[in-house]
Parts: C-alpha cells; structure tokens; sequence
C-alpha cells in the first residue's frame, strides 16, 4: 500500500529527534569531572559605544578566544559524536583509526580553557583599539554536564587622536614623507587603532619604495602615543624615522644596468655576490639591456616590451612588480627572480637582474572521458593537446588538438541514433596587441592577440550530419587582476549539413499520410548557417580578495552581419534576405549578463547566489536567432532539477516530441536564478543545499512551439527546483553530486505547476522521473 507523504514527513521528524537524542549523549561518555566546553559570549559594557561599534568589537574579540568549541551543525556536533562511539585503535591506520581520528573530532572540555590567558587576549585587544582602561573578568555558567563561559568587559572611554605631528628634519627621506601628510590615515578625532598606525606606516613605506628607497622597511618608522598632555580620553601622535634607521634606507637609487639571464639554472650557473650569477659571457646589448641567451632562445625585443626599468631610472616598486608580473604572465618561465646589486654606493646606483628559468617549450597532453547521460546515451571522448610556449621566440603560444568522441543510446527506443564527433582546433596567441596602431599597456598582465580556427564535425546516424567550421580573431587584455577584456574583432561560424536522412526531412516537411505533422523547427538544426561579425565581453571580480562580500560580473555583447545587412538592404520579413556564397547570412544582436554574489557566513560556510539575463534579437536578414546562438537551461551547471536543453521555452510541452526526435529546447530570452548555501563538515567534505529557477522564451510567435513566447505572464512559467549535494574538494579536483527534484513545472497546466503536494517518495515512478541526480567537476558558479 502507498504511504502518504504525512506518514514520511512523520518519520523524518522521528530520524532527526533520534539524531538530537543521539547528540546531547556526547555529554554521557565525559569522565567524572569533566564538561564538554560549548563556547564563549561576550558582554562589552560601555554606554558610549553604538549597538554596531559592541557589535564589530564583540565579533573580533570571540574571533580571538581560544581554544574554539567542538564544531556543530545545526545545534547537532555529529563528529563528537562519532569520535566518541568509535573504539580506540589499536594502530594509526584502518577505518576505525580514520573514523576517530579524521572524520571525528576530539572533545573540547572546559579544564581546556585557560580563562587569565583568553582575558588578558581581550584587554589587549582592546588597548589597541584605544580603550587603555579596559579591564575583563569571566564567569563560567554550567548545566548538564556542559559549560559555557561568559567574560564581561569594560573597556571604559575610547581615546581618540587629538593631533597628529610628523616630525621634521633636513633630510630628503623627512622631505619625501611630508609631501604625503595630507593622506594621512590618522585623522584628528578618529579612535586610536593600532591597525591604522600599521596601515599608516605601510602607506609610507610604500610611497617611499615608489621614490627610490629601496631598502626602506616600514619598521623603520615609530608613531609615538602621548596621553599626558589633555585630561581628556585624548592622545597625540608622534610620527617619526626611528634613531637606529641604517643610513641605507635613507639613501635614494636609481638603476644602473638591466641584466637578463634568459635561461637560467641554478644548477648549472655558479653564483656570485648576492646570489647573481657572474659568469655573463655571451652578452647581447638591446635598447640598454644586457641580455645573456647563449642558445638565442628568445628575441631581445620580448624584454624590451615586458621590462620596465630603464637606465637612469629612479627605482619605483611599482615599476619593480609590474615588470616581475608581466614575465610571469608571459607564461613561459616556470621561475622569475629579480634581484638587485649595488654598483657604485657613492652615486647610489645598483643594477638589476632578471633570472628566468624557461618552461618546457613543447608539451603534449592525453585526456579521456567517459560520460552517461539523461537520454540513455553512453560514450567517450578521446582529446590529444600540443602545446608550443615560444613559436616564434617572442612568447607565442601556438596551441593544437584533435579529438574524437562518440555518444551510443542504451536501451532506449530501437530506431534510437547514435552522435559521432571529430574535429581539430589550433589557436596562436600573440604576447601583444597586433594592430595598425601602437597599443602600449601599463597592466601587470600581458595583453595578447588571438587567432583561432577549428572544424568539427557532427555525425547523428540515422538523421543527419554537419559540418562545423570557425575562426576569429581579436585580443584579450587585463585592466588589473579584477577587470578583464575580450574583443574579437571577427568571428565567424559556418555550418554546413550534409547526408539529411528522408526520414529526418520527413519530421521537418510532415506527412499527412502517415498522421505525422510538419515541424519545421526541426530543420534549423540543419539549415545552413553563416554568422560573422564583432563581440566583446567584460568581466569583473574580487573573488581572490579576503572579504565577507564578493562580487562576479561578466557581461557580453555579439553583433552578427550588421554592416553586411545594412549595405545589402537586408529585409527577410519583406522577402528580401541576402546571401553570401549561397548562404543567408545571420543578422541579430545578442547580450548576456551573468552577476554573482558571495557572502561568507563564516569560515567554513558561504552563500552564492547567482543571476543570469540574457536576450538575441533578430533582425534584417534573420527572422530567428541561429540555433548555435540561443540560450538553453537545465542541467548540472544550471537549473539541475531539469535535464539539460529539456526546459522551455516557456510554457512549451516537450514531451510533445518524440524520443527518437528529441529536440534540445532553445530560446532567445533568458532568465536564471540560483542560490546555493556551502558548508564544509570534514576537510575535503562539503555539503550545499540550493534553489534554481529559470526559463528561456522565444521573442517571436512559433507556431509549432506553443507557449513559447515571452509575454507578460512569463513569471508563471518560471521553472523552480531545489536538492542537496556534496563536494569532495580536492583542491586540484572538485567532484560534485547534487540531487535535485522539481517544484514547479511550467508545462503542466497553469493551476497545477507547483508539485508540493505530488512528492510521494515511496512511489518508485516518482523518483525515476523527478529526482535527478548531477555528477559533475567543480562548482556550479
């Protein structure tokens, strides 16, 4: 008999008051005595403080406190747990050694607290955030065998930084450091902040650093507190050169000779004074440059453009860690060392040496995958990569693969066909801007020219077989680490079909006889296809950045056969759609945007969110967007409660297309949210639990797709589904298991697409057709 959702809702309330049961028993297994510690609340005391200011202090002292509580996960301390019921090894191997050990966490117990050491933490802390007369106690507050410590603290009045004097003398480092008084970070009236004077002192030093000094440190500065002179909580600050500074750090320099050892190796090079080598026999001189290249691996002239030091130059650290990051970014040295030698100490001069270690120049890598999807297919794919890292002596990087892959439908229907693919690509990759204008970067990242060309072609047996030919060419340059930039100048794709079974061309054209009715939506897989023209994409992120917020952007823009429409006075809808070599070339214009939000809850859990918009629109000698160029949903990487390419558009049944047929679902309105909590429980164990929503829309009237058009009901026809998943991060792999199930369905009938009160996971048919399981590398977003 079937269970009704009631009776499984009933036993997973069961299941999880045995798990809490099971929890709280941690406490059982303490020896007499003892108390399993659950952590720490602070109390700050202060009726000058705001409820943010007690807050942020409140948040950075409990960041401070040690030993951290056994960790939890919804209340529960399930690794405690299995800590606890777990045998002691007999060895430091086998399961129960990994159980206890590695998957379980040992308990923290109270006598583990050293409650003097966390209170002087706190009234430390404090006193460097300018409350000199903080004073902490603690108590403990125990029940059940566990106990939590409270510590009361009162940090009394804030000091703030009544005047800031930058002591002067005659020098030209005291001269230096004046000039940038006024972006001082110590500001009358602010609180003293002993971060700030830290900040304060590296703004300085790198000031000075960009001035010539290179053997300045920020130790060499002092910011001295006097409290004395008001009876008010006020303090000046004293900003000053310590006595002991070497004379060195005061000295300006300025660069004498560039010396590149283009192919080092400290194995085979002996080394000199400060480790540089001595032997520079070989020398070529090019624009000022002493470049030592025995084989002449390398052009002069790739130095000349990436370096940018410059004889007589004053040393700048700007200047120091540009050049070091655009030989890096080159991509073809495994190692850069630089390293600077004083020449003459009276004129204070010093060359500079750049020590290269070549990569490999040649590399040739095999990949295999093997892979199973939604429609019974099973298959793999064979792919062979050639690298060439300097081509042509300048850094180029010349790339080639070839691949094979094929795709075999398992017991699916019997007229069932079978995907066949090959092709090659190569893609040459130029360390400049290759134009008729001078293009010169100040970026720390090396701005490139690409040029690519590819075939592939697409064999379904039984159906059809394409040919699929591209090329482009355009740049991509780097603004800094978090803007990126890419403009292809042209691109260009041309498909071509061939051998179109009559049974295919019979699902296109219709055959009233046989009761099979005309889908000419089939046919846009195999028209030919022309689109060329420009696109541009912009991407920003600090992703990399150490904050609690972080941003992704990523916008694009494709324009297909606007000139060539505009100058052949293109006009499909009026019957007048241009060819070239006998193909109607595509006209449209496409935008994409892809925004990203991430929110670290705390150090081991994160909320992502993701949305996505997108729009084509066809015009002039297009009355469809290309089917290449369409938007799709569904899948691993999108909205994983749906198979991929089988949502939409709109409110569109596919299950009205029959198996053997199945066409990918496409669109050319698209909109995609997605949100997803991770949390990690173990090491390489992570665990998320999301929500995806979506669809795409078609922005003209298809007949043979009703419901397909984007209209002012298209929040109806939003497509919602939400799992659970597991990452197993290994840091050079990240696999990912996410099991899904639909919430609302967007083709069933409008008041029946939610599917709440249709979950019934005793029904096997159910769970065959709604939870859909994705295995894929990496994260979704």
């Amino acid at each position: 008999m079937q269970k009704s959702p009631l009776t499984y809702y009933r036993t997973v309330g069961v299941l999880a008051l045995m798990l809490f049961i099971s929890s709280c028993s941690n406490t059982k297994f303490l020896q007499e005595g003892q108390m399993l510690y659950t952590g720490a609340k602070i109390n700050i005391k202060n009726d000058t403080l705001t409820k943010k200011e007690k807050g942020n202090l409140k948040e950075a002292l409990t960041d401070q406190l040690r030993p951290k509580p056994n960790s939890s996960f919804l209340g529960l301390r399930p690794r405690l747990y299995i800590y606890n019921i777990t045998k002691e090894p007999k060895k430091e191997k086998g399961l129960s050694y990994w159980l206890k050990y590695k998957i379980g966490e040992k308990p923290v117990l109270l006598g583990d607290v050293d409650r003097e050491f966390n209170k002087k933490i706190i009234v430390n802390y404090s006193e460097n955030k300018g409350f000199f007369n903080a004073k902490a106690s603690s108590d403990t507050i125990s029940k059940n065998r566990k106990a939590k410590v409270i510590y009361d603290l009162k940090p009394g009045a804030r000091y703030l930084i009544s005047k800031v004097h930058f002591v002067e003398d005659s020098s030209v480092i005291n001269s230096e450091i004046q000039a940038i008084t006024d972006k001082t970070f110590l500001k009358a009236g602010n609180p003293f902040d002993l971060d700030v004077i830290k900040a304060e002192r590296e703004r300085i030093d790198e000031h000075l650093k960009n001035r010539g000094f290179y053997y300045f440190s920020p130790d060499n500065i002092v910011v001295q507190a006097d409290s004395t002179v008001l009876k008010e909580p006020r303090v000046e600050l004293f900003v000053k050169l310590k006595n002991n500074t070497p004379a060195l750090a005061k000295d300006q320099f300025t660069i004498d000779k560039t010396i590149v050892f283009a192919d080092y190796n400290i194995d085979d090079v002996k080394l000199g004074k400060y480790g540089v080598p001595y032997n520079t026999d070989s020398v070529e001189v090019y624009n000022n440059l002493y470049i030592i290249d025995p084989e002449k691996k390398f052009k002069p002239k790739i130095f000349d453009r990436t370096l940018y030091f410059n004889q007589g130059d004053l040393y700048n650290r700007m200047d120091h860690n540009l050049s070091l990051n655009r030989l890096i970014s080159l991509g073809v040295f495994k190692f850069v060392k630089n390293e600077f030698v004083v020449s003459d100490s009276l004129t204070h001069k010093f060359d500079a040496y750049y020590l290269l270690t070549p990569r490999p120049f040649q590399s040739l890598r095999v990949e295999t995958l093997g892979k199973t999807n939604s429609a019974n297919y099973t298959g793999g794919e064979v792919n062979l990569n050639w690298t060439h890292r300097n081509f042509f002596k300048s850094a180029e990087q010349l790339k080639g693969s070839i691949y094979g892959a094929f795709d075999v439908q398992v017991g699916g229907p019997k007229d069932a066909n079978n995907i066949i693919r090959f092709g090659a690509n190569a893609e040459l990759s130029i360390p400049r801007i290759v134009a008729p204008f001078k293009f010169r970067s100040s970026s720390a990242y090396v701005p490139r020219t690409n040029v690519k060309l590819g075939y592939e072609y697409l064999s379904r047996t039984k159906l059809y077989t394409l040919h699929n030919f591209n090329t482009s060419f355009g740049y991509l340059w780097k603004e800094n680490e978090r803007k990126e930039h890419e403009l292809k100048v042209l691109d260009v794709t041309l498909v071509a079909p061939q051998n179109i079974s009559e049974e295919y061309q019979r699902k296109i054209d219709g055959d009233p006889l046989a009761g099979i009715p005309a889908n000419p939506t089939l046919g846009r897989v195999v028209a030919k296809q022309l689109i060329f023209g420009p696109a541009y994409s912009y991407t920003y992120t600090n992703t990399m950045l150490p904050k609690k917020n972080t941003f992704y952007y990523k916008g694009s823009v494709d324009i297909a056969g606007t000139i060539a429409g505009l100058v052949s006075g293109a006009d499909a809808k009026a019957g007048k759609q241009k060819e070239i070599f006998n193909i109607p070339f595509s006209q449209y214009a496409k935008m994409e945007h892809d925004f990203r939000y991430y929110r670290k809850a705390n150090e081991k859990s994160t909320l992502a969110t993701r949305f996505i918009a997108g729009i084509g629109y066809p015009y002039g000698n297009s009355t469809t967007m290309p089917y290449v160029k369409q938007f799709f949903v569904g899948g691993s990487n999108s909205i994983r409660a749906f198979r991929a390419r089988t949502l939409g558009p709109g409110s569109y049944d596919p299950r009205n297309e029959e198996a053997s047929f199945f066409f990918d679902q496409s669109g050319d309105i698209k909109l995609e949210m997605n949100a997803e909590y991770r949390a990690n429980i173990y090491k390489f164990l992570n665990v998320a639990v999301f929500a995806d929503a979506g669809n795409v829309w078609l922005i003209n009237e298809d007949q043979y797709k009703p419901g397909g058009k984007f209209s002012k009901d298209f929040l109806k026809e939003i497509a919602v589904g939400a799992g659970v998943g597991l990452r197993l991060d290994f840091s050079i792999l990240i696999l990912r298991l996410d099991l899904a199930m639909p919430l609302r369905i967007p083709y069933y009938e409008e008041g029946d697409r939610w599917t709440f009160d249709k979950i019934d996971f005793g029904n096997g048919a159910w769970r065959r057709d709604n939870l859909i399981l994705n295995i894929a590398i990496g994260y979704p977003f």
